[in-house]
């Protein structure tokens, strides 16, 4: 049974949301401030967190930076009445995995938690694997190093590097990567995939004898000791 904790403050929403999936065999603990939320997810497991950002004390994106900044990995969903753009990025850039807009309809709610979940089912097998080429991942405490030199990268450098591990030597598209590593929908158009390359490329690569993460023209990119294919 899939454990959900639900941060939220309004009664008719929580009651909402914790009924339906309670219909689906999902075990909700509902909490209503932030900080109350942070000391839940520090003392007990959760396999996906659902968020409301107008809370009493602090905010989701507070709560959502607060538990990343503690290596905390467990997908995050945003659930809120803020609706712009803008909003969504700032909940990306704290470490959200999703952003569902209210009103919203049951079914979708549903279907993004059950995304999430096939989704951070990726980083499960890593240890069969965690050293490549230098690289060691620590999954217990959530870091990475290369070469014994740790590599300080956020949480979702980490989940990037963690994707490019489990599928080392393979040319890995930008939209498999979108897809793997974020939940919210990416505008395709946009930069985002190539700039956190960038980011763990400069974290990975820079100041070392030889790089490890290739582009690869045509198709995307690729975590390999060596390739013949030109990096842009």
């Amino acid at each position: 049974m899939n454990k959900v904790l639900l941060v939220e403050d309004d009664p008719r929403v929580a009651s909402f949301i914790t009924r339906g999936l309670e219909e689906q065999l999902y075990q909700v603990k509902n909490v209503t401030k932030g900080f109350d939320a942070i000391n839940e997810v520090m003392e007990n497991t959760y396999d996906i967190i659902i968020l409301d950002i107008m809370l009493s004390d602090i905010t989701g994106f507070e709560v959502c930076e607060v538990l990343r900044n503690r290596k905390i990995i467990v997908p995050i969903l945003i659930l809120s009445a803020l609706d712009t753009p803008q909003e969504k990025v700032r909940g990306l850039k704290a470490g959200a995995d999703d952003y569902l807009a209210k009103p919203f309809l049951f079914e979708e709610l549903l279907a993004r938690i059950n995304a999430q979940l096939r989704r951070s089912e990726f980083s499960s097998g890593i240890l069969d694997f965690q050293s490549y080429a230098g690289i060691e991942i620590n999954m217990k405490e959530q870091s990475a190093s290369r070469d014994g030199k740790e590599l300080n990268l956020s949480s979702r450098e980490l989940k990037l590097l963690i994707f490019f591990m489990k599928n080392r030597e393979r040319a890995l598209s930008r939209i498999a990567i979108a897809e793997a590593v974020w939940s919210i929908d990416l505008d395709m158009s946009s930069n985002t995939v190539d700039v956190y390359i960038n980011y763990l490329r400069s974290k990975v690569d820079k100041n070392f004898p030889f790089p490890l993460i290739h582009t690869i023209k045509g198709t995307g990119y690729m975590l390999k000791k060596k390739t013949n294919e030109s990096q842009e």
